[in-house]
């Protein structure tokens, strides 16, 4: 799939309702080449998705990469990984204590001008459970849109939060009432600090 990198929020969902978030941090190079081979570092740690919490400079939640059975994974992540997210506090019944998402696009484009990566993931039902439910304190109309570009002496990172509506609708009255508390916080701007702390972990340079 071809990106423009002029505009890295062309491959995130249109906002129709509920909240939004973006959080963008850079790191700019002496030269080309330095800013090319970073950006391979950079698109690393976006794809390498269970050291997220480590490279957060405020570790506010963990991520740890699934296969479809529930299983973690020791690989870069892949279009229909699940995400296993632990965030501070009570979980979700319908998540065994967890936030689960499945990365539903990946799209890449290198060309002598540019490089990037982009990564959407949407909110996801438990794939340990049978039931369809959505384990997650948003519902499934809501994506995280990850991305790195390099361009010119300069690599970005990103995410763009769309649609976030809190999962108010489960058949658990415990999950709720935790999902309208999680996704308010989370559209007052609480969810910012952890979003901002991932973009600057990605690029930055040791």
């Amino acid at each position: 799939m071809a990106l423009n990198p002029n505009n890295m929020t062309q491959h995130v969902p249109e906002q129709q309702t509920g909240g939004k978030i973006d959080s963008t941090a850079q790191a700019e190079f002496d030269n080309l080449e330095q800013a090319q081979q970073f950006y391979q570092v950079a698109r690393q740690r976006l794809l390498n998705i269970s050291n997220w919490g480590n490279i957060c400079k405020v570790p506010l939640s963990t991520f740890i990469l699934t296969d479809e059975t529930g299983q973690p994974l020791d690989r870069e992540a892949r279009e229909g990984d699940f995400v296993k997210i632990d965030i501070p506090g009570l979980g979700t019944k319908a998540g065994d204590g967890f936030d689960w998402v499945c990365i539903e696009k990946i799209a890449e484009e290198t060309t002598p001008q540019y490089q990037l990566i982009s990564l959407q993931a949407r909110p996801t039902a438990n794939p340990l459970h049978q039931d369809e439910e959505t384990a997650h304190f948003y519902t499934d109309e809501s994506t995280s849109t990850f991305q790195v570009k390099q361009m010119g002496t300069i690599v970005t990172a990103e995410e763009h939060g769309r649609n976030e509506v809190p999962n108010t609708d489960t058949s658990s009255t415990i999950d709720n009432i935790r999902n309208t508390l999680v996704g308010w916080s989370a559209r007052i701007g609480l969810s910012y600090p952890q979003w901002k702390s991932l973009v600057k972990g990605i690029i930055d340079n040791p």
